[in-house]
């Protein structure tokens, strides 16, 4: 369920930052020929984008903590119910590391 909002998450932040990209190359365009209400306009609607961007960044963030907070606590639960193993695993991890290093 988390990578699912996580995704849409993602999927949303993306459309987000294309509408971004797309008012402001509307602005970039068309900043030569507009004047008073219409360039306003444009700027209004860049603001929206940003904000909604801001917002969907907020969200992910948001998201990203409570993962991470999950995962946090997973781990010490399985490492305190399990230490000689969590040993085991973890020196079975460096040896790897050791051996990948070494043939460089």
């Amino acid at each position: 369920m988390a990578r699912i909002k996580a995704k849409n998450a993602q999927e949303i932040l993306l459309a987000d930052f294309q509408a971004l990209v797309n008012d402001t190359e509307r602005l970039l365009e068309h900043s030569a020929t507009l004047a008073g209400d219409g360039a306003e306009e444009v700027r209004a609607k860049i603001q929206d984008s940003l904000l909604k961007a801001r917002e969907s960044l907020a969200d992910t963030k948001e998201s990203l903590q409570e993962r991470g907070q999950a995962a946090v606590v997973a781990t010490e639960d399985y490492v305190q119910s399990n230490p000689w193993q969590s040993v085991g695993i973890a020196a079975g991890v460096g040896f790897l590391i050791g051996l990948l290093a070494t043939r460089r």
